[in-house]
C-alpha cells in the first residue's frame, strides 16, 4: 500500500484523472456489479496466469493515504517527545528527529508491513531503539507497541469518520477477471481489510481473504516474506508459478519475487522520481500507474496494454 499522492497535495502534484479514487458505494451504484457494456479483456501479460492475488491498501482501496497520515501523526509526536528528551535542536535532512515523510519514509519503512514491524523499522532508521512493549501498551511514545497503538487509534478514527474510496481502474479489472472466471484472493497486513472491502462493495468478488487476523492466527510472517501470498494461492488451488501478485508496496513486490510467483505487478501510485524503478528493483515484472492498464479491447495487437516496461525476471539464485 503505497503512500498516496492520489489527491492534490500541498506540493502541487496532481494525479491524472484515471488515478482518482472512485466514489464510495451508494454514490455510483454497486461497485462490484458487472457492467454489461464492459468489453475489455485481460492484457496478454495476465492471460497465462490461473489466479490473481491482490493487496488491499493502495491497490483496491485508497486507504494507504489514510494509513500514511495516521503514521505521520503518531511518529511526529514520538519524534518530538524524544527530541525534547535528548535536547536536539537540528531540523536539517540529517536530523534524526526530523518529521516523518509520508511519501518516502512510509514507502521504505512502513508500507505493506505488519503494524509492529513497520513501527520498529522506522524508529530503528532514526536510531531510536525503543523497547518492544506489550500488546496492552496504551497509545504513547515509550515503546514500539505504544507508538503503533497510537497509529491504530488515529487510523480507526479517520476510517470511521471519513471512510475510504476505491480505485476505478482496479474495479474494472476485478469485474473483467470475475466475468472470465479467474479465481481471485485478497491479502492485507491490516486487520481492517474485511471492513474496508465490505465498505467498498467488493468483498464478494474474492474467493479467499487472508488478512491480518488470519496471518496472526496462522503465525504467518509479514512481508517481504511471501507466506501470506502463498497461503492465498493455496486457498485458490493455484501454484505460485501460475499466480499473479498485484502490489503497490516494495515489501509486497519483493514477497512476490521471493515466492516464485508467475507474474508480479507493481502499482505505482506515488509516481515519484524513483518509485517505478524501486518497484522493479524489488521484483515487479510490470509496473503500472493504474490497473486499467492491464485491460485491453478485443482485437488489439499482442503488444497493446501489457503494462509499463517489464522489469525482467531475475535469474534463479540472484
Amino acid at each position: 500500500m503505497s503512500s498516496a499522492t492520489a489527491e492534490p497535495r500541498e506540493n502541487g502534484r496532481r494525479e491524472e484523472p484515471a488515478q482518482r479514487p472512485a466514489q464510495r458505494p451508494g454514490e455510483d451504484g454497486d461497485a462490484g456489479a458487472a457492467r454489461p457494456e464492459e468489453t475489455a479483456v485481460p492484457a496478454p501479460c495476465l492471460r497465462g496466469v490461473h489466479a490473481v492475488v491482490f493487496d488491499t491498501d493502495g491497490v483496491i482501496t485508497d486507504s494507504a493515504r489514510v494509513h500514511a497520515a495516521a503514521w505521520k501523526k503518531a511518529f511526529d509526536a514520538c519524534l518530538e517527545v524524544w527530541r525534547e528528551r535528548f535536547g536536539g535542536t537540528g531540523t536539517g535532512p540529517g536530523d534524526r528527529f526530523r518529521p516523518f515523510d509520508a511519501d518516502e519514509d512510509y514507502r521504505h519503512h512502513v508500507d505493506g508491513r505488519a503494524r509492529i514491524d513497520g513501527a520498529a523499522a522506522f524508529l530503528a532508521s532514526r536510531g531510536l531503539d525503543l523497547p518492544p512493549g506489550t500488546p496492552q501498551d496504551p497509545p504513547g511514545d515509550d515503546t514500539v507497541r505504544a507508538v503503533a497503538a497510537r497509529k491504530e487509534k488515529l487510523f480507526t478514527d479517520a476510517l470511521r469518520e471519513h471512510g475510504v474510496d476505491t480505485w476505478p481502474g482496479t474495479l474494472r479489472l476485478l469485474r473483467v477477471l470475475r466475468r472470465g472466471g479467474t479465481p481471485m484472493a485478497v491479502i492485507s497486513a491490516s486487520r481492517h481489510a474485511r471492513e474496508l472491502l465490505s465498505g467498498a462493495g467488493v468483498l464478494e468478488l474474492f474467493d479467499a481473504v487472508v488478512d491480518g487476523h488470519e496471518a496472526a492466527r496462522l503465525g504467518l510472517p509479514g512481508k517481504p516474506d511471501p507466506a501470506v501470498f502463498l497461503e492465498a494461492a493455496r486457498r485458490l488451488g493455484a501454484p505460485a508459478s501460475r499466480t499473479a501478485v498485484v502490489e503497490d508496496a516494495l515489501a509486497g513486490v519483493e514477497a512476490g519475487r521471493r515466492g516464485g510467483f508467475g507474474l508480479v505487478v507493481g502499482v505505482d501510485r506515488t509516481a515519484g522520481p524513483t518509485s517505478a524503478a524501486d518497484l522493479r528493483d524489488h521484483g515487479a515484472d510490470v509496473v503500472v500507474r493504474d490497473l486499467a492498464e492491464l485491460l485491453t479491447e478485443p482485437g488489439d495487437g499482442p503488444g497493446e496494454n501489457t503494462g509499463r516496461r517489464p522489469a525482467g525476471r531475475r535469474d534463479e539464485g540472484s
